[in-house]
């Protein structure tokens, strides 16, 4: 759907029309809730984020100013409700330090894996490395923003997002070393 089509069903939710926030809901609620599994251990969880989520947008559908895209607004509200949801549940929890040999992406090339198997392997990444690694690979947000929305320093967060890192080419590593004994035995 274009932008302009869903500005146009954004009108009828400002105007409290049921029938057009439903069609709102359902004209997003599957690329929304692509970004709450970035987040969440398990679907239910994402499905919780993003009834938070739309319970946020239609609440505060004021605060759209027409600037920018509203799909942005609204997949900004997802983020912000799945780290809410986060900082209530769990504290930030470190695991061992593991160095760095290799870039992420050069792991990614090497082992022919498509995108939905890497995104399996962030799924699995501890609560805290999971959120910051979204919200700084994919989402964008800065260090000094994660910091500020997750409640640890810009430091924090630059350590934790190079730990995410590490582990995903530990998974990574461990692929290639599995792929390799295949092929010789």
């Amino acid at each position: 759907m274009t932008e302009d089509k869903l500005k146009a069903i954004w009108a009828g939710c400002l105007q409290n029309d049921r029938k057009q926030e439903e069609l709102f809901y359902k004209t997003l609620a599957s690329r929304m809730m692509a970004v709450c599994m970035r987040y969440a251990h398990d679907r239910d969880e994402a499905q919780d984020i993003l009834q938070e989520g739309f319970i946020k947008v239609f609440k505060n559908r004021q605060n759209y100013r027409g600037e920018g895209s509203l799909e942005g607004w609204v997949r900004r509200i997802m983020v912000h409700a799945a780290i809410s949801r986060y900082r209530k549940a769990r504290p930030v929890m470190l695991c061992e330090d593991m160095s760095l040999n290799e870039t992420l992406l050069d792991s990614y090339r090497n082992n022919d894996l498509e995108a939905k198997d890497l995104m399996k392997m962030i799924g699995q990444l501890p609560d805290t490395y999971r959120s910051v690694f979204n919200m700084y690979a994919i989402e964008g947000y800065s260090h000094q923003e994660i910091g500020s929305k997750l409640g640890m320093t810009e430091l924090l967060s630059r350590t934790t997002l190079c730990r995410a890192r590490t582990i995903l080419k530990n998974k990574l590593g461990r692929i290639n070393t599995g792929a390799a004994y295949q092929m010789a035995g």
